[in-house]
């Protein structure tokens, strides 16, 4: 399972989300999607921590919560959607 994090600050780095949710337990791994032209962070975060007791134990207590000036967003992660799209836009397959 992984955590989806939004509304992050542009400035956030690995350490410091890893920072905020180990105190709910052992993280595996952060992954920061980034602007493909710019580099910069896009606002948003996946989490995964080494068991789901702990990611819903984060969820509960960080979704809502202010950080860096911001109201975070903490959920269970959708999974991706398969259909195939153009610059974000759903493209029909017949």
């Amino acid at each position: 399972m992984s955590i989806y994090v939004g509304n992050l600050a542009y400035e956030i780095n690995q350490e410091d989300l890893s920072e905020v949710f180990n105190e709910y337990g052992s993280v595996q791994r952060v992954d920061i999607p980034t602007d493909r032209e710019t580099g910069r962070a896009r606002g948003f975060a996946f989490v995964e921590m080494k068991s789901e007791a702990n990611e819903n134990k984060a969820i509960k207590i960080l979704n809502g919560a202010e950080w860096m000036g911001r109201d975070i967003k903490v959920d269970k992660a959708k999974p991706r959607d398969s259909k195939k799209s153009f610059a974000g836009y759903r493209v029909n397959t017949f």
